[in-house]
């Protein structure tokens, strides 16, 4: 193919790509009811259209930061605060996913612990926690 095709066939499906992606991730979002109850969490209704918009740009930033392999050569102290609001983020999806889909009560349910609900939650955040450090640390040497 000539060079302008092959340009215009990749940009065609490059942004085919990235609509039904980000349409997937609003999809998720909207199912998940994110932003109407981390408003009804914090009490703070009026400020849900400041939610949607730091989602849509923290969206794009990433989205923009990845393309273009964006480096951020600061001190430690700013790579610590990038570092809890990503997962400040992925906690807050993760909890969502959990808290629509009742997994934790019918995983208590199912497996005779629904008075140790509070440990099992617990030993699932500190295996998520132990697996992070241990990719972080060693898997990535």
């Amino acid at each position: 193919m000539t060079a302008p095709i092959t340009l215009g066939l990749n940009l065609l499906l490059g942004i085919a790509g990235g609509i039904a992606v980000g349409g997937g991730v609003i999809a998720l979002f909207v199912v998940l009811d994110m932003v109407p109850r981390l408003a009804q969490l914090t009490s703070s209704y009026d400020k849900v259209h400041w939610y949607e918009g730091a989602m849509v740009a923290g969206s794009l930033l990433g989205t923009v930061s990845d393309f273009w392999n964006w480096k951020i050569s600061s001190g430690t102290l700013v790579e610590l605060g990038i570092g809890l609001f990503d997962g400040i983020f992925v906690g807050m999806l993760a909890a969502a996913l959990t808290e629509v889909l009742n997994v934790l009560p019918i995983l208590a349910k199912r497996l005779n612990m629904t008075h140790y609900l509070f440990g099992l939650l617990m030993a699932m955040v500190s295996g998520k926690v132990a697996g992070s450090l241990f990719d972080w640390f060693v898997y990535r040497q």
